[in-house]
This record gives structure tokens, sequence and C-alpha cells, in this order.
């Protein structure tokens, strides 16, 4: 018995009353033999939901395992080919593709079992044999391996615990090493094994910052992925024990620890990664249990004194990415409200914080803006009013219990808390706002002689002023007291704050120039002072970032960005406060360039609208006439000139986690509108564009990674991607490049991730077969179809390229497909440039797959007057195209050869053979010697 791969699934036995059960099986099998492995496991599905017999409910699980291979979804495949085996014990092709399965997820000691089994029922299957032969090849290669790791293991933890070894070149290199050796999971099951938490536990008591790196480098290896270590790991290191580490003031230490307990989330949340679970040793009880327990230890962390400032960043950091649900689409955000009931007044004590003067919590520059965002990814989580309602009143009641009766010191509290609710759920601080004396005493702090109660009072003030409900009544009752603190403050700190403040109400209109709040010349006026202040080297940076957020205003005003970019020292002063570590700084910095670029989303209004609007007497929006294509176009030019792409990258590269997913979004809007025009590409990679672009495009929101994924796009089609991407950033570019070609993208997008993949696709197989492991081929299946002839022609070029994949081509050659119809018949149209690529792959496919040469006479009437087209074609590609198929199906068949001879073909090659030396003559020669050696025609007197 001829045992079938894992890709083959096994006709079923007919059963009587069964026709739905054996049509939905027949379906299943067409849809797997054409790479829909999808769409035949859900026929197979509904077959197995009909009621099959047994021994075809056997056959239809080890099909749904054929398709779980496919895949790559090993843990599925083994459930399934299981199923089957519990039907028919001796089922050898369910215990085969178990084995595989289970290889797969690194379970080599029980693949060696099922296969020894299939060897024992079958023992001439030189497939099973083959495979036995390998796995236990592999188990051999692992017991070598792990028997010399064990003693490497343990000689690095003693040159590590070694006091002797304090400082030594030696001991650096050991701690290198086990890193290195955690990171694959057979060195971190061992260094497990080996004792190794409890030896890293000294490692971390020695209070020395190079042992406790190292030490939680390794616990990262031995968590990442993996639930069983990761709860182990805790229980004997002591959750309260890796929390503290967080809070340490050595920064590099509490951003390792930040590290791990990321790990640690990834391990409990998600679970194992796929193909990795099979490693597990242990069941893990409750998870949830754990991820609450660390939670908890985080949101105590917050509140407790003698925490660094970094530290705290890093708890709300944690939080922030792991307590909302991922997606909307996720039911269950229980976990949002468990930490909104035991932990939202921590996390706003850290909100209401001040950093200068310092108070009982230390704080950075990013722990408010942190707070902030944390207070707003919860928010957003919330999914009914009642849920809603519950966080406004917790956070009223907190601010109430600070601003009343605990006199001028809760209030300045309370009113820092109403700003960092302003920046974070604006609802929530607009409702605080309107809490009895909030707002009036704002006012009255404005006037303080207190610089440190101005300060709060002001921002508080700049921060309402941001929202709409508040600025009208701001814009009519605070502007003349922001005016008076700009023009009498004797402090550039409060001054600063005032001027920011006029600057978001003066650009409250947006981008409409008919919507100016202040009078001609006013905006600018603002803004040249902005830029003074943001050149002033001698004021402390956290002063100068207020200017550069007042400019992130005030560029919505195109006469304002002009002058913007025609200021080179005010530019090179924005880059240098780009290198910051604030927050706010790269927000303020990555808005201030996407309005200089236009960037923000923009849409034409339509004519017939604005007519009606008019006529309607409603407003209608115009457009500044210096935000017209060809002044924005000239900005550009200005910022790639003063280095905006150096800076860029380096905001990017930061590893802190103060670049956060909003701020990332802009920096790729900032990106695709830098390269938009081809020539600026080259600028943009030889300043580290590309580079910056591939975390960008795999992080962050969804339109900015689409953003980013399209920019990729379009240095890949027109510059060199082994230049642009080298090494193996190459590969990284795949998957953003073929996200851009599902339906929810733009036609524009589409076409540019097809043509990049097209060239990416004729660089290497490599590059090929990570374009079909990122499952594009369907998607550019479909848009061989489209309507849109540059779309068709882009997924037909690359389609071509792909075409010299075995995969591919055994897709072509699947029988009850088109594939080859398609080709041939876009091979006869009327677009020159399509017809190129067809006639390409055919002929690419028809010398790699001699069977398919047969086939082409069977996919269409009009094969012959393709193919007679092609060779009469004026353009001189397409003859050697149609010359190539041509030969190719003479050499393939005499028969199709005799066919093609008995045609007008024979003439046409007669004459094309005696052409001037060329490609297409020695492709029109071979093909009438090869018809001459079958004995269909014969050489004349001239011996032609």
């Amino acid at each position: 018995m001829t045992v079938s791969g894992p890709g083959t699934p096994e006709p079923q036995s007919a059963v009587p009353g069964a026709s739905s059960v054996e049509q939905l099986r027949k379906e299943g099998n067409e849809l797997f033999k054409c790479g829909d492995y999808e769409g035949a496991l859900t026929a197979y599905t509904q077959a197995l939901d009909l009621g099959a017999t047994p021994q075809d409910q056997a056959i239809l699980h080890r099909n749904r395992a054929a398709c779980h291979l496919k895949m790559e979804d090993y843990n599925k495949a083994e459930t399934e080919a299981s199923k089957a085996i519990e039907k028919d014990g001796g089922d050898v092709k369910a215990l085969y593709r178990r084995s595989q399965a289970l290889e797969k997820l690194g379970r080599l000691d029980q693949a060696v079992l099922d296969l020894q089994r299939c060897v024992s029922l079958e023992p001439k299957n030189k497939v099973f044999q083959e495979a036995l032969r390998n796995v236990g090849g592999q188990i051999q290669e692992k017991v070598r391996y792990m028997s010399s790791t064990d003693a490497k293991v343990e000689q690095m933890f003693q040159i590590l615990l070694d006091p002797e070894e304090k400082g030594t070149e030696k001991k650096q290199k050991a701690s290198q090493n086990l890193v290195v050796l955690a990171r694959e999971d057979a060195g971190a099951e061992k260094i497990f094994q080996s004792n190794g938490v409890q030896l890293l536990q000294r490692l971390l008591d020695t209070g020395e910052t190079d042992l406790m790196l190292a030490a939680l480098r390794t616990l990262v290896g031995i968590c990442s992925e993996h639930q069983s270590r990761t709860v182990a790991t805790l229980s004997v290191l002591g959750t309260r024990r890796v929390v503290s580490i967080l809070g340490m003031e050595n920064q590099a230490v509490s951003l390792a620890a930040c590290h791990l307990l990321q790990v640690m989330f990834d391990a409990l949340k998600e679970g194992v990664k796929k193909g990795f679970r099979g490693k597990e040793g242990a069941i893990i009880v409750d998870p949830a249990r754990e991820l609450k327990v660390l939670i908890s230890n985080l949101l105590e962390l917050l509140t407790e004194v003698g925490v660094s400032g970094q530290g705290r960043d890093n708890a709300l950091t944690l939080l922030i990415k792991v307590v909302p649900r991922k997606s909307p689409k996720d039911p269950n955000n229980s976990l949002t409200l468990w930490v909104i009931d035991q932990g939202l007044k921590k996390i706003l004590e850290v909100g209401g914080s001040l950093q200068d003067p310092p108070g009982e919590l230390a704080v950075t520059a990013n722990s408010r803006m942190s707070a902030s965002i944390l207070l707003s990814k919860l928010f957003d989580d919330l999914k009914c009013d009642a849920e809603r309602e519950n966080f406004h009143r917790l956070c009223e009641n907190y601010i109430k219990s600070w601003f009343e009766g605990q006199g001028l010191a809760g209030k300045l509290r309370a009113i820092q808390t109403v700003s960092c609710l302003l920046q974070g759920p604006c609802d929530a601080g607009n409702r605080a706002l309107e809490l009895s004396g909030v707002m009036e005493s704002v006012i009255a702090l404005c006037a303080s002689e207190q610089e440190e109660e101005q300060l709060v009072a002001v921002e508080a003030l700049i921060h309402a002023a941001g929202k709409a409900k508040r600025a009208s009544f701001i814009t009519a009752n605070g502007v003349s007291l922001l005016k008076d603190l700009y023009k009498r403050s004797e402090k550039d700190s409060i001054r600063i704050r005032a001027l920011v403040g006029l600057c978001k109400l003066g650009s409250a209109g947006g981008t409409d120039f008919s919507m100016k709040q202040f009078a001609e010349g006013s905006t600018l006026k603002l803004a040249k002072q902005c830029r003074k202040w943001l050149c002033n080297d001698q004021i402390d940076a956290g002063t100068r970032r207020w200017a550069v957020e007042g400019l992130a205003y005030l560029t919505f005003d195109a006469d304002v960005k002009e002058d913007f970019v025609a200021d080179a020292a005010a530019l090179k002063a924005l880059f240098q406060l780009s290198r910051s570590e604030e927050r706010s700084v790269l927000f303020a910095v990555a808005s201030a360039l996407v309005n200089c670029t236009n960037s923000y989303d923009y849409e034409e209004p339509d004519p017939k609208m604005v007519e009606l609007a008019k006529y309607a007497k409603q407003h209608v929006p115009e457009q500044h006439p210096k935000d017209k294509p060809s002044f924005m176009r000239a900005r550009v030019k200005k910022l790639l000139t003063a280095g905006v792409v150096s800076a860029m990258t380096c905001m990017v590269k930061t590893e802190s986690p103060v670049l956060t997913n909003s701020c990332r979004e802009l920096l790729s809007r900032v990106f695709l509108a830098l390269v938009e025009e081809a020539e600026d590409r080259g600028t943009v990679v030889a300043q580290g564009g590309g580079k910056a672009l591939i975390p960008l495009a795999l992080e962050g929101t969804d339109v900015g990674q689409t953003k980013a994924a399209q920019a990729l796009a379009k240095l890949a089609i027109t510059s060199n991607p082994e230049m642009t991407f080298p090494g193996e950033r190459i590969y990284e570019v795949v998957r953003p490049l073929v996200s851009l070609l599902h339906l929810n993208c733009s036609g524009l997008q589409n076409f540019e991730a097809l043509m990049a993949l097209t060239n990416l696709a004729g660089i290497s197989e490599r590059l090929r077969q990570k374009i079909l492991k990122e499952k594009a081929v369907p998607m550019i299946e479909g848009y061989m179809f489209e309507e849109h002839e540059m779309i068709r022609r882009a997924a037909t070029e690359c389609m071509c390229n792909l075409a010299m994949s075995k995969e591919v081509q055994d897709l072509f050659e699947a029988p009850g497909n088109d594939r080859l119809k398609l080709l041939v018949l876009y091979s006869g149209e009327d677009d020159e440039l399509l017809q190129r690529a067809a006639s390409g792959g055919l002929a690419m496919l028809t010398c790699m797959r001699p069977s398919l040469c047969s086939r082409i006479p069977q996919v269409t009437t009009h094969w012959l007057e393709i193919l007679q087209a092609l060779l009469l074609s004026p353009s001189q590609e397409l003859q050697h195209r149609g010359a190539v198929v041509v030969l190719n199906m003479v050499e393939a068949s005499k028969e199709i050869a005799s066919t093609l001879m008995e045609s007008e073909v024979l003439e046409i090659l007669s004459v094309l053979a005696k052409g001037e030396e060329s490609p297409v003559t020695r492709a029109a020669a071979a093909c009438l010697g090869k018809a001459v050696e079958y004995g269909l025609i014969q050489r004349n007197q001239d011996g032609e």
C-alpha cells in the first residue's frame, strides 16, 4: 500500500443514502488540490456534521489533518489524526500524519512511536522507513546536544557564582553564553531542568548590574512562549520579587525586567504560539489567576514610595499592552473591568503627581502621559453606558476627595488629575471640568504668584482648550487671560505655556482657511515666537518642548508651514529635540511633520455638494492656497534637505516605550509623503528610511501599518530591493506587502504591492517561498481577474515570477483548474504588457512542466490563433516568448508537433528561422529541427 503525503486527501467509500457526504467530500478534495485548504476544511467539517459512518468519519478526520498540516497548524493536525486513529487503530495514514505533526511540534519521542507502528504495519514502505530514519537521527542529535549542554550549563553557573571571578572577562563571556543558550528552546529547557531558575535567583540576589541583566535575559528565553515554565518561574522567584525589580533605579535593569514581564504576560494571556504547545511538559491549571496576580502587583507598584520614575513608567507601559482587549471583536473585557475596580485610583494618583517639585511618588516627564494613555485605553475598552458611567463616577469621586477639604495642595492635585484625564479619555476630563468650582479654581490659580501653582493651572487651561467642548468657553473667557500671562509674566516657563494655549485656540479651525480664530498675522507672530524659543538652547528641553507643541497646532496654517520649513535653524532644533525620551515631544514633532507634509487624511469635496451647501447657506471648508500639491512638494524637498529622514529614523530606533502606536502612525504618514515622488526615494533610502519603515509596518495602528507598508512598496518598486533592504531585512518586507493585497486596501495599494512583490519574487527562491508562506498566491490569483487593467497586469507579472517555484507549478498542473487557460487567453489580449507577462509565464511553465503542453489545446479552441499572433507580433519580446512556447510544445509531444506543423505555424516558423541571428530565429530553427526529427517535415534541397 502506497501512502500519500500530507497534502493528499483520501477518497471516501460510497455509503447508501449519504450522497451529500460524498458530494462534500469530493468538493473538499477539489478545493484541496487547488490549494484552498480552508475551503477544503469547511467541506470536510460539513460532511462530518451530516452523520457519516465511523469508517467515513476516520477518512474525513485524516483529510482534515492533511489540511491542518498544509496550514501549519500542527496542534490541530495531531488532534484530527488522533480522532481518526480512535476510529481505527491500524489506520496507517492517520498514524503517519500524526507523526508528521508531532515531529513539527518537537515531540520526537512520540513521533517515532507512530512511525515504528507504521513500519510494523507496512514493512516495505520506503516513505515510512525514510521518515523513521530522519526522526531517529534528530533524536540522536538532540541527545548529543543535551549531554554536551549539561556540562556547559553547570560550568557557566559555576563561573558566574564564583566570587573570585568578579568583573573578569571570563564571567562576562559566561553570562553572554547563557543568554544565547536560552534563546534556543532546547537550551532553555536544559537550563530549566538543571535547577536553572534557582541559580538565576542567586544571580539576581547579587545586586550586580551585569549579573542581574544576564539573569533577566536568560529568564526571557526560559519563559518565552512557554506557559508551564513561566508559572514555575514565578513560583520559584515570587511574583512580587520579579515586579519589584521593575522599580529599581538602574534603567537598564528596569527595562530588562519590563521585557521579562512582557514575555510572561504573553505566555500566560495568549498561550503558547502555534507550533510550540507540544513542547510543554506540564498542564496549566489556571493561567488567568497568575495573570491577575501579576497585574495586581503592577498596580501596587504604581503607588509604592521608593519606586523609580522609570520603573513606574515601565509598569504603566506593561498595563497599556496587556490589559485592554486586542480586538473589539473579543467579547470579554472582564480584565479591563477588574483593573478599573482594583486600580483606577492608583493610576489617577500617578496622573495627578507633580514632577516638580517632587512629591511622594517619583515620576518622570512621561509618567502623566503614560497614565493618560492607559486611562484612555481602559475607557475605550468599555462596552456599554453602565460601564462608562462607573468609570466617570470613580474619577469624579477621586477628584472630589482631593478638591474638597484638602486645602490648596489638594486643589492642585485635583486639577493635575483633570489635566491627565483631558489628555486621555477627554469625555471624563470634560465632565471633571464641570464639577463645581474646578474651572473657577483653574482661572484663579493662573493669576497665582507661585510658579508651581501657575504651571498646573495654565497646563490645565491648555489641555481644556484642545477639546472642542470647552474651546468656545475658553475662547470667550480665557484668551484675554492667556494673552495677559504671555505679555506680563517674567517666567519663560509660564509665557511659553500661555503661548501654546493661544496656539491651540488659534488653530481651532484646523486646515479650514475660512475658519481663522485670530486676526490676520497673529498666527504667524505666535509661530515666530515658538520658533524663537525652540532655537534657544539656553532654555531647558522640558520648556522648549512646549514650543514644539505650539508649532504642532499652528502648522495647520499653510503660511506657518512655509515659514517653518524655510527656517533651517528651527528644523535643526526640532530634529535635535526628536531624540528626546519624552512621549509628548515625539508626538508633537511627528504632528508638526504631518502638517508640513499634508499627510493627514484629506478628501477633495464633491463640487456638486459644495454648490448645494452654498445654496443652503452651510459652511464650506476652504483649502489654503499654499496647501496645493506644488507647495507641498516644495516643502517635502526642504525637509529632505534638512535631514528629516535621519531624525525620524532615530525616533523609530528608540527602544524606549515612549514611541506610542499613535506616534508610529504619524511617522508612517510622513514617510509615505516623503516617498511619493520617485526621485526622492533614493534620498530616503540613503538616510535609513527603508530600515525604519519595517518596524512601523509590523507594529502599530492598522492605518499606520498600512501607510508604512505602502511606503515600503514604493521603495521596492523603483529601487533594487537587495540594496534598499540588505541582508535578512528583505524577508521582513514580504509580510507588510502581502497585507496590502487585502480587499480593504485601495486599488493603488493593491497595485503597488503587486509590483513590489513582482520585484521580490524575481530575486531568489527563498523570497518566493516567503511569499508563498504568507499565503499571497490566492490573493494574487484573485487580482488576475480584476477589471482594472493595471492591477490585472501587475498580478499576472507577479504570478509569472512566482511560477519559478515548484509549489506554484504544482497548482497549474493540478487537474480541474483554469489557471493555465487564463494565461493562454491573456497571451492573446490587446494589452501588450499583459501579453508579455502572460506569455512569459506560459513559456516558463511549459518548459518546467512539459505535461502542461498537452493541455494547452484543451483549454481553448483559439490556442492556435493566439500562438500565431505571438509569432507574428511586431514586438521581438512577444515573438521570442511565442517561439519558446511552441518549441516546448513541439518537444513535449509528437502529436502536438504534428498539429502545429499542419497549421500556419509552420510557414511562420520558416520565415522567422531565416531572419537575422537572434533568440527568435534560434527558437524557430529548433522547432523546425525537432519536426524534421519526428519526420513531420523534410528539409528542402538547400538544407533549410
